[in-house]
């Protein structure tokens, strides 16, 4: 690097324990005079934090009182079914689990990987099966396949399932937004990311914004 480039780089001196409290200002300060629901801020902030993209102010999109009912349900000790090993990392599942919650992803099972085989489907879809068949309260955090919402939204129409709501939120170009489209159509609280953006880390981001909140 050019000596008199690396002159004009300031790095802030911060403490780890300081970064997160100063990003979320840095947002705070970005989002400028854009008023944020107070319920729905600290989800958009901590995905707009974990991601660095302020489109999710926009693209997130709440079914109606979906933040009291999904953080309701969390802090009573529901169970979190991710559809990626990487969001179930994600999850600050120490602190799920002082509610009585776990978190579950079935997609590494040699069972769903049988059940895929045989009936001739992805693992997400009988990850789906396999989930709707515990005898838990549940709350679905998908984010990264949009046939796992679209199976959940079948399971939901067919009576299988009832989950207590459903974080959606698969990133893509092909059914993402078609599957998320159908979870707005839903009954089921939800909080959905219109679009094309999402992933594993926007799901468990938005899982734990509701745990801290409990």
């Amino acid at each position: 690097m050019d000596r008199e480039i690396k002159k004009e780089i300031h790095l802030q001196r911060v403490l780890p324990a300081e970064i997160e409290k100063r990003s979320f200002e840095i947002i705070t300060e970005e989002l400028g005079d854009r008023q944020l629901d107070p319920i729905k801020a600290p989800i958009i902030k901590r995905v707009i934090h974990t991601t660095a993209d302020f489109d999710y102010a926009d693209s997130l999109c709440f079914s109606e009182n979906a933040v009291e009912r999904l953080k309701s349900a969390i802090c009573g000790g529901a169970c979190i079914v991710t559809d990626t090993q990487m969001a179930r990392a994600g999850i600050n599942k120490r602190e799920l689990a002082k509610h009585g919650g776990e978190v579950f992803c079935f997609m590494s099972d040699d069972d769903v990987a049988e059940a895929a085989r045989r009936e001739r489907t992805t693992r997400a879809v009988a990850s789906m099966n396999k989930a709707a068949a515990l005898d838990r309260r549940l709350i679905f955090a998908i984010g990264n396949a949009p046939t796992a919402l679209a199976r959940l939204y079948e399971l939901i129409e067919e009576g299988v399932c009832a989950p207590e709501g459903i974080i959606g939120v698969p990133v893509g170009f092909v059914n993402v937004i078609e599957a998320k489209e159908l979870i707005l159509a839903s009954d089921v609280p939800y909080i959905v990311a219109r679009g094309r953006k999402g992933g594993s880390n926007v799901a468990a981001a938005i899982c734990n914004a509701l745990l801290y909140a409990c």
